[in-house]
């Protein structure tokens, strides 16, 4: 097995993967807060993490990987001030905190299928952990890490020898989720304490609330990924994954309290993706870009572009979205789709060609997950001078990790070429070519117009991968 290298956000430098139990990899993804939909700046980190999963598989590893889901008290700024995330998207939707949970995992996970993000093997809700968070917080407590103020539990990071361990982040990635002129809490002895269980907030109003030997309340949010990792992974965790966002202070804040709790090291490597960016700077809810994968399937882009369009970017770089680059990647992945559709079926492979294919898309992936060259590698494959048997079962080696589903786009669309003509209305067709030119042109509000003239007319209009079909209804 050749080892993989990997930039390690703790060390700050590259390093060749170890995990603590040879050939097994345990590893942990900061899952989302299910209280409105994932943003494709949120998934650009899940598709990259899932393309990480998928390059260990394929080298062999034996992977476990959790997520956490959070459904409970995580509060919209880290320095546990400011709104429940979860109790104001239940309040803007007149539902539950957990029918909202509910609604918006159901929907991160459709997401995921559409971008061909695997689910992880375990899916863990931070409301089924309470009895774990209580366990590992009363531990902290009579070992002197965490104390009791106000009504709440505080860890003490004045406990520890080092607490910024991924202290070359910028200014921005530090102030993550702090926002100015927020309320200081004066039941902290150190600015950087953070709450590991409330009873007392301005949130009397949360609804979701057990009891505890500290009196009823709910878990801060940090608490949760640690409790959760240690259940699955036990005391040693290979490798954590998550945004950049997460650094400081979720992640800073897990290593505290994981390590201060076992008493040794606990997570030797650490794997961030970096912001989604728009000309305005990062992509976020707050600001009010709000760009989900169901927006571009209606402006007619196929989710696997936008995975397509991650993938030419190295996950350690910002990645500026804009319409364009978006149509850069849907041409790319169009042509590519079309050269794969063209390959014969004939033939057998040739292993001993494929096994010199294999080795550059492996050092690609090696290379701290170098997507720009696996892709690169996978042009390689259709230039060489090699039958299409050997290309179509490279193609379909290298996109169990790539994941861009390019033999099912590729057969469907040689069957769409293959398929007897239907007869159709022209009238019908000419305006579903106005509205393709339309949409082409990026006038929306012109593509919708034609949608509602063909619907009122009974023509119900069918989006897919392929192009537009159409029935009368």
């Amino acid at each position: 097995m050749n080892t993989m290298q990997l930039y390690n956000s703790l060390t700050h430098k590259k390093e060749p993967f170890v995990t603590h139990e040879p050939g097994k990899v345990s590893l942990y993804t900061c899952g989302p807060t299910v209280y409105h939909f994932a943003h494709i700046g949120n998934l650009r980190s899940y598709i990259m993490e899932d393309v990480l999963e998928k390059a260990l598989r394929w080298e062999g590893y034996d992977v476990l990987r959790v997520m956490n889901i959070t459904d409970v008290g995580h509060l919209s700024s880290d320095a546990d001030t400011g709104e429940d995330k979860m109790l104001k998207g239940a309040q803007r939707e007149h539902k539950t905190v957990m029918e909202i949970a509910q609604y918006y995992t159901d929907a991160f996970f459709a997401d995921c299928a559409k971008l061909n993000i695997k689910t992880p093997d375990v899916v863990q809700p931070a409301t089924g952990m309470i009895d774990s968070y209580i366990t590992v917080i009363t531990k902290l407590m009579e070992t002197g890490y965490a104390y009791f103020a106000g009504g709440n539990v505080y860890f003490d990071t004045s406990k520890l020898k080092k607490y910024y361990v991924f202290n070359d982040h910028d200014a921005e990635d530090l102030q993550s989720g702090v926002r100015e002129g927020v309320e200081e809490d004066e039941n902290k002895r150190n600015k950087n304490d953070f709450v590991l269980w409330f009873t007392k907030s301005k949130f009397e109003d949360q609804a979701l609330k057990w009891d505890s030997p500290w009196g009823v309340g709910y878990p801060g949010w940090h608490i949760e990924c640690s409790c959760i990792s240690m259940k699955y992974c036990g005391e040693y965790l290979d490798l954590h994954c998550g945004g950049i966002d997460n650094a400081f202070p979720h992640h800073t804040n897990e290593i505290a309290q994981s390590e201060s709790y076992l008493g040794h090291e606990w997570c030797p490597q650490w794997f961030h993706v970096h912001h989604l960016n728009t000309n305005d700077g990062k992509m976020s809810k707050s600001k009010g870009e709000f760009l989900t994968v169901s927006l571009l399937e209606e402006k007619g882009y196929d989710p696997m572009v936008y995975r397509l369009f991650c993938l030419q970017s190295h996950y350690r770089k910002a990645l500026t979205f804009s319409w364009e680059n978006l149509d850069n990647a849907a041409a790319a992945y169009e042509k590519l789709v079309k050269r794969i559709a063209a390959l014969s079926q004939e033939g057998t492979v040739e292993e001993e060609a494929a096994a010199t294919y294999k080795e550059k898309f492996q050092a690609a992936l090696d290379n701290d997950l170098n997507t720009s060259l696996a892709v690169t590698a996978l042009y390689d494959v259709l230039k060489a001078e090699v039958n299409d048997a050997t290309k179509r079962a490279l193609i379909a080696s290298f996109d169990t990790v790539l994941g861009l589903e390019l033999l099912e786009h590729a057969a469907a669309l040689a069957e769409k070429e293959t398929a007897p003509a239907a007869g159709g209305d022209p009238a019908v067709e000419a305006l579903i070519q106005a509205r393709a030119e339309a949409k082409a042109a990026k006038n929306w509000a012109e593509a919708d117009r034609i949608r509602d003239e063909l619907k009122a007319q009974g023509i119900e209009l069918i989006d897919t991968k392929e192009g537009t079909t159409w029935k009368r209804v």
